[in-house]
């Protein structure tokens, strides 16, 4: 049989649909929560990893005629996405020459990283390159131009190699409602006027590209939640070149972790200095690592929202309920999850501390912790 024959006959779909059914298996691991709300959650997950496995293997996936698009978003989550970012990617060919051109913004830290690897072939999303938007020159009405090539080039030159496939933009917000968002395009420097028709061929490579990208997407993030589980309700230093091989942002130091709380209890976090740094921010996810819906429930603190105590440290809170005091991160429902603590471009990090309290003794010990 040819691509051809199992594109016309039906088949290629058979395959592809064949495929998915892998991925439900990490839904199903004895280490993961079998209550009503995450079994649900974790059906959705997959079919949010298909919609982003869809969007950057067949959609986007054209190397020679690339597009941005995003890669995590308030319904489409992967590895304890950021809720105060805005992502972007682009799918590249390491041949070619491209240009990003856009205007700056007012978004606090913005970063482009170029990429090799993928979650749906060896699980690693490997750095090929990066700039950080503090090195751009704007022009009088604040834009830039940025080429992304394998060799040097004058001005902002991001590195590619032979076999970079993606771009990746990271755009972090202290406050959505007043920052502005950086409004960027990107295309092949000597590009033909317009891509192929699709092929029988790119169709069933991009069926298979996707639903690898879903079990794969699934089974690492699940491996690193179970790895959280002996270390519960704390949140060590991840390790950071692990970060960095799955596509994580070297101006970041990460901290992961896993929780779990009884209707009376509460997660103290506390911060006991605040490093001079770019940006900070805790976030809480369910077990596969999406972050809570952002949208209805305050899931997340960073240095903006976070009200500080007398002595400058920081206090946040994880608990079912209100305890009425400031930095409150709501469980929207579940009893435990993952969580997320980050730095960025920090001079030194500094550990957070954590501890698991009776909800009724948080005003006594947020007291103290603040004395």
């Amino acid at each position: 049989m040819t691509v051809e024959a199992d594109v016309v006959s039906g088949q290629a779909w058979d395959t592809f649909c064949d495929a998915l059914k892998q991925a439900g298996r990490q839904i199903l691991r004895p280490e993961a929560p079998a209550d009503v709300l995450d079994r649900a959650e974790g059906w959705r997950y997959l079919t949010r990893l298909l919609r982003i496995g869809l969007e950057m293997h067949l959609e986007f996936a054209d190397g020679d005629f690339p597009g941005f698009f995003a890669p995590s978003h308030e319904t489409g989550k992967i590895g304890a996405d950021n809720p105060d970012n805005l992502y972007l990617m682009a799918r590249l060919n390491g041949r070619n020459i491209y240009r990003i051109s856009g205007s700056r913004g007012t978004v606090p830290y913005l970063s482009f990283g170029t990429q090799k690897g993928g979650y749906e072939t060896d699980g690693k999303m490997v750095q090929t390159g990066f700039l950080d938007a503090g090195a751009l020159t704007l022009d009088a009405n604040g834009r830039f131009e940025i080429v992304l090539s394998a060799t040097p080039q004058p001005g902002h030159w991001l590195k590619m190699e032979a076999d970079t496939n993606a771009v990746i933009v990271r755009q972090t917000f202290l406050d959505r409602k007043t920052e502005t968002a950086a409004q960027l395009s990107i295309s092949r420097i000597s590009k033909e006027s317009a891509p192929e028709p699709l092929s029988a061929a790119r169709l069933v490579q991009g069926l298979d590209r996707a639903a690898k990208f879903v079990e794969g997407t699934a089974t690492l993030f699940a491996n690193w939640a179970q790895s959280y589980l002996p270390q519960s309700n704390q949140l060590p230093p991840a390790d950071q070149a692990l970060c960095q091989r799955v596509g994580g942002d070297p101006n970041i130091f990460y901290y992961h972790g896993h929780w779990q709380l009884k209707p009376d209890q509460a997660l103290v976090v506390h911060l006991p200095r605040i490093p001079d740094c770019r940006f900070w921010n805790l976030q809480i996810n369910n077990w596969w690592m999406e972050s809570l819906d952002y949208r209805y429930h305050r899931i997340c603190v960073n240095q903006h929202s976070a009200i500080r105590n007398a002595d400058g440290s920081v206090t946040l809170i994880v608990a079912h309920q209100n305890p009425a005091r400031p930095n409150w991160l709501e469980t929207a429902g579940h009893d435990q999850g993952t969580m997320c603590f980050r730095w960025v471009g920090a001079a030194e990090p500094v550990h957070p501390q954590t501890r698991v309290v009776a909800f009724a003794d948080l005003t006594d010990l947020t007291r103290e912790l603040a004395a």
